[in-house]
């Protein structure tokens, strides 16, 4: 069952007491409930997940169909006497039976990866697109029961029809659904995805709120007593298990050693009580679900004890069974029955209406917000979507005769049709990528002399922290060059739903700390970079984003842009040893650095880390950029003018142009000579040294560079060059790591044996 199985409940129970049409009676508490009901967001939160949804949209859609093919609705001989074979008699319900422990484990698994606290950090635009949303369809619905009902009925017949099954159904919006067609269609980690999110979340908590306290009182009809008794118990049942399993699994998570793997025996016997919570759920007139949902809430979220027990449970409960459950459900939809044209029509229209009133009611409020036009049609879209949990909604009202199977064939297509269909409109209507779109121009050849120079840079792991800070010194933060560094330090999503985005700055006034103490060293590393500078030449700001792999680079490019950085500082997915060995190698990185290559408002630095920079007192740093042509050599050089302000920096700057320089353009030309004569002519003394090098091809290149290697700490190159010479065109094809180009890819490769580090320069990419 689902929320709007217990309204249907309390719309049976005011027309029987009316004397009106006369529908059958819910009793349990709804799957809804349990799925979708407190699931934590966050205000701040923020991109692939570890298959936190198991059963995507694009999936759901092809489980409907195997449901159809499978079931009665198509009938070829050949394909009849496979179903035997496969379905004998009675079999089907046995199925069923056993399928529906997977979406008991399912329920579980959501109750697990949500945090019911961040309920109250829901922003009021969340609540007002939510209420609306909910309301305004339902009572648009009833106007048109009491105005229309008669007639509706007469139309149909004697068919057992329950008109508000279908446009409460389609009124409330389930978090769950929305949450895994957001994750479908990677937009979790966008602003629209944040408030699609919180607007259902909310939804689900008005709905939900008095579900249980309906199921009771419909439950409890024929006696007082009973009403009491079973009052008494949701509330004893809701109240006890989380204050008696919450502070157990606290202490699992205390006395496991940090970055250890929980003992098996605790999470066996946790899904042991899953089942037996389950049991005790379904003893006091409540569906099972109810028990499983409470019971996750109870185990604290994300890793240890989360992420073990959904690695442990979600292939056989998300994976295997869930996927059954539901093509079983859809197996019980006959689309061959007489459907009357009435039927079809009654039914289509309202399922129609009511979307186009939801569709409007969403929209309302967050056009009010002045959000534009298309951007408030996708929400809308979104909050309309339907899944999984309507499935499991469907089959629990036809079990129980509330819907004849005519109609519940037409509200099971609905899913599949609406799902479809949204789909489709929100890729066309919402790309996430537009408002990085460089229009203004961030980087760092157009910075100001002597202004705030900032800088974005990404801590992945504890070993980045040496490298992104040795090369913040070559920046030189003084008083005259100031620096403003926002560190992002980005986690993957395990054991939950909701990204997270925390900024420590307010950790200390908030209960959003994390009890991790990578985010605690990173942020205590920044804290201490701050401090050991003069007051005024750095200021830092940490944050901790939590969310999945393949949408991190949204939470990357959204602070750079908010941040007005100049440049993103992203760490190389290899590591090597001291011995110059490759150590350890991360393709999850690889694929980060990409997409923020592709998308980034701003400037981006790719910093491959291979030896500890000279920290000694009177140490020189020997600095050195390979200079061919282009935006992203001009770019390169910027930034090392800029590090030329630190009095210990030896920068050579190596000129590599081609023996025929006429296939340059002349502006590009003219641009070239421009930032070459600005640094040379700055006052920097004998510290800055300027070599031209005609170059013939890719063999002279490579000549040169294992010349040169030894000779340096650390090299700063473009990432691309200039379009109208060709004389790395030969390289490409040798390139291994294309995000690094074709000189970072030689100086970075094993084969040249250097111990110097290397960044990576692309500049922003502005849209004219």
């Amino acid at each position: 069952m689902n929320a709007n199985e217990t309204l249907f409940s309390v719309i049976n129970l005011v027309n029987k007491t009316e004397n009106s049409t006369v529908y059958n009676v819910c009793i349990d508490v709804p799957p809804h409930i349990v799925s979708d009901g407190i699931w934590g967001s966050h205000t701040n939160s923020g991109s692939p997940m570890r298959s936190s949804y198991p059963v995507f949209e694009l999936q759901v859609i092809v489980i409907f169909a195997a449901g159809l093919i499978l079931g009665p609705s198509i009938h070829i001989e050949a394909l009849d006497n496979i179903k035997k074979m496969l379905f004998p008699y009675g079999s089907e319900d046995t199925l069923a039976t056993i399928s529906s422990l997977g979406y008991g484990l399912f329920i579980f698994l959501y109750g697990v990866q949500m945090d019911y606290t961040m309920v109250i950090r829901t922003g009021r635009k969340s609540w007002v697109i939510a209420f609306i949303g909910l309301f305004a369809p339902i009572i648009f619905g009833f106007s048109l029961v009491i105005a229309f009902g008669l007639k509706f009925y007469e139309a149909i017949g004697e068919r057992s029809f329950n008109l508000p099954v279908v446009f409460i159904s389609h009124s409330i919006t389930s978090f769950a659904v929305v949450a895994a067609f957001l994750n479908d269609l990677k937009l979790l980690n966008t602003e629209l995805g944040r408030l699609a999110l919180s607007s259902a979340l909310v939804s689900d908590i008005l709905s939900s709120t008095f579900t249980s306290i309906a199921t009771v009182v419909v439950s409890s009809t024929a006696s007082k007593s009973r009403l009491i008794v079973n009052l008494i118990s949701l509330f004893l049942f809701t109240i006890i298990v989380p204050l008696v399993c919450r502070p157990a699994m606290l202490w699992i998570v205390r006395h496991t050693p940090e970055g250890r793997p929980v003992k098996q025996v605790y999470l066996y016997n946790i899904i042991a009580l899953v089942f037996a919570i389950c049991w005790l759920s379904s003893q006091s007139d409540q569906s099972f679900t109810l028990g499983a949902f409470i019971f996750g809430l109870s185990v604290p979220e994300g890793p240890p004890l989360g992420s073990a027990l959904v690695s442990q449970l979600e292939l056989l409960g998300k994976s295997f069974l869930l996927p059954i459950f539901i093509t079983t459900c859809v197996m019980k939809a006959d689309l061959s029955l007489d459907l009357t044209w009435e039927v079809f029509k009654i039914v289509g229209v309202v399922i129609v209406i009511t979307h186009l009133v939801k569709i409007a009611a969403c929209m309302g409020p967050a056009l009010y917000c002045k959000m534009p036009f298309k951007d408030a049609l996708a929400l809308a879209l979104i909050l309309n979507c339907k899944g999984v949990v309507e499935v499991g909604m469907y089959i629990s009202v036809f079990d129980r005769k509330q819907v004849h199977g005519e109609t519940f064939g037409v509200l099971m297509l609905s899913v599949m049709v609406i799902s479809t269909v949204v789909q489709i409109l929100v890729k066309r209507l919402y790309d996430p990528s537009r408002k990085y779109a460089g229009f203004q121009k961030r980087n760092i050849m157009n910075l100001k002399p002597n202004s705030e120079f900032r800088l974005l840079v990404c801590i992945h792991k504890q070993h980045h922290i040496s490298g992104i800070t040795n090369f913040l010194d070559i920046c030189n933060p003084t008083h005259d060059y100031p620096i403003i560094v926002d560190a992002l330090h980005l986690m993957e999503l395990v054991g939950r739903t909701a990204p997270v985005f925390i900024s420590h700055r307010l950790q200390r006034d908030s209960n959003l700390g994390l009890q991790n103490s990578y985010s605690e060293n990173v942020f205590m590393s920044f804290q201490n970079y701050e401090h050991s500078k003069s007051p005024g030449a750095a200021s830092t700001n940490t944050y901790t984003a939590i969310s999945p792999l393949s949408l991190m680079h949204e939470d990357v490019c959204h602070l750079a842009l908010d941040k007005l950085a100049s440049i993103v500082i992203l760490p190389f997915h290899r590591r090597w040893s001291i011995d110059g060995l490759i150590e350890s190698e991360d393709k999850s990185i690889r694929s980060l650095n990409t997409r923020v290559l592709q998308m980034a408002p701003c400037s981006v630095g790719i910093l491959v880390n291979r030896a500890a920079i000279p920290n000694e007192p009177n140490a020189s740093l020997h600095l050195a950029v390979i200079f061919f042509g282009g935006k992203d050599d001009r770019e390169a050089l910027c930034l090392a003018k800029r590090a030329c302000t630190n009095p210990s920096v030896r920068l050579v700057v190596y000129h590599l142009p081609e023996k025929d320089s006429s296939k340059q353009s002349s502006l590009d030309k003219l641009l070239d000579n421009a930032v070459l004569k600005d640094i040379m002519e700055a006052h920097y003394g004998t510290r800055v040294k300027y070599r031209e090098i005609a170059v013939d091809g890719e063999t002279d290149i490579t000549s040169i560079l294992r010349d040169i290697v030894h000779d340096h700490d650390f090299f700063i190159v473009g990432r691309r060059h200039d379009a109208q010479t060709s004389i790395t065109s030969g390289l490409k094809d040798w390139c291994e790591f294309d995000e690094l180009g074709v000189v970072g890819d030689l100086l970075a490769s094993p084969d040249f044996e250097s111990t110097a580090s290397v960044l990576v320069v692309q500049q922003q990419q502005v849209c004219m």
